[in-house]
């Protein structure tokens, strides 16, 4: 009787096993608000780092013409501006003009934090690919950028050469034989490229088929005058635009320098320091506009105090609500 009573009792459900507990543990962490923290800690990490430089470019500003300051902040915010019609130019579809703004002044506060340009360039294909574009076409319009940029960079440096032969004094501050060092480690990078891609065949395929997909876009960018205006007016505006800066710093710190020598010591520092691959150029960029503006006639204390207050104005300055940005951005899926 017992027996037949409890058969016919409800028997307890199982407590059911909460579905969490089941999920792995890198779904259960929130992922994109660690992506948010991220640059901000990064941001945090790099301060400390180089607070001494932080500290002497401030320094620097506060013995200078506000006014000419003024101008290098403008100029500043205006080459990004001048980057986001370039990057506009590189694709055909129509970017978001405020998120696009946005991206280009994240990604550099991104591209402090890895070296060679890989956080801004990382950035820039994460906001193209949520656009809707490939990344295929997001690596091509990329790489067209880079292309307009430095054809433009390497031309007006070619042409300020040709019109001031005189400017730059490189004799007294470099050793000997190390333009020829560069030149040589230039040449054997490029040799063991191509070496690469001829030799291993899945590189090589990759290549092709990057190549094609970059060849495409660009003759379909071409054919519209105003992607190729914006490409190419703006590859032009941007180095124009980091270099006044610097010229207003110069005048600011009554540098005795003439400005078109300073346009063209700038222009030459940075290609030189764009073959070292540290984050943001940091430490680079800093040696090489200091031996360029000593090689154009400046003092090298004056041409130091220069050199770190611009840098101040274009690196440090922004740095942290560009990480802001960027963090926002992260947190609303738009890179």
């Amino acid at each position: 009787m017992s027996q037949t009573m409890s058969r016919a009792l409800p028997q307890p459900l199982p407590h059911p096993v909460p579905q969490q507990a089941h999920r792995p543990v890198h779904r259960r962490l929130p992922v994109r608000r660690i992506l948010c923290v991220l640059p901000l800690a990064a941001v945090a990490v790099w301060v400390l780092q180089h607070r001494s430089l932080i500290g002497s470019g401030a320094r620097q500003m506060l013995t200078a013409n506000p006014w000419w300051l003024l101008v290098a902040v403008a100029t500043t915010g205006f080459g990004w501006v001048a980057v986001s019609f370039a990057r506009q130019g590189a694709v055909l579809e129509r970017l978001p003009a405020r998120r696009l703004f946005a991206t280009q002044f994240a990604a550099g506060a991104a591209n402090h934090l890895l070296p060679s340009g890989i956080g801004a360039s990382a950035v820039n294909i994460r906001f193209m690919t949520g656009c809707g574009l490939t990344a295929a076409r997001s690596s091509a319009a990329l790489a067209l950028y880079f292309l307009a940029e430095g054809v433009t960079r390497v031309g007006l440096l070619a042409v300020l050469f040709l019109a001031f032969p005189e400017a730059l004094r490189l004799g007294p501050v470099l050793p000997d034989r190390s333009g020829s060092l560069v030149v040589a480690a230039v040449a054997a990078a490029v040799v063991l490229l191509l070496v690469g891609l001829a030799l291993i065949r899945p590189v090589r395929r990759l290549a092709r088929t990057f190549l094609g997909t970059a060849l495409s876009d660009a003759r379909a960018v071409h054919r519209r005058p105003s992607r190729a205006l914006a490409l190419w007016g703006g590859s032009l505006a941007f180095p124009l635009l980091q270099a006044s800066g610097l010229v207003a710093v110069a005048l600011a710190l009554e540098l005795e320098v003439r400005p078109p020598h300073v346009l063209l010591a700038y222009l030459a520092a940075t290609a030189v320091a764009s073959l070292v691959p540290s984050p943001g150029g940091i430490g680079s960029v800093e040696a090489a506009l200091v031996l360029a503006l000593v090689a154009a006639g400046a003092q090298i204390e004056a041409a130091t105090s220069a050199v770190l207050a611009y840098r101040f104005i274009t690196v440090w300055l922004p740095l942290v609500p560009g990480a802001l940005v960027l963090a926002a951005l992260v947190r609303a899926k738009i890179v």
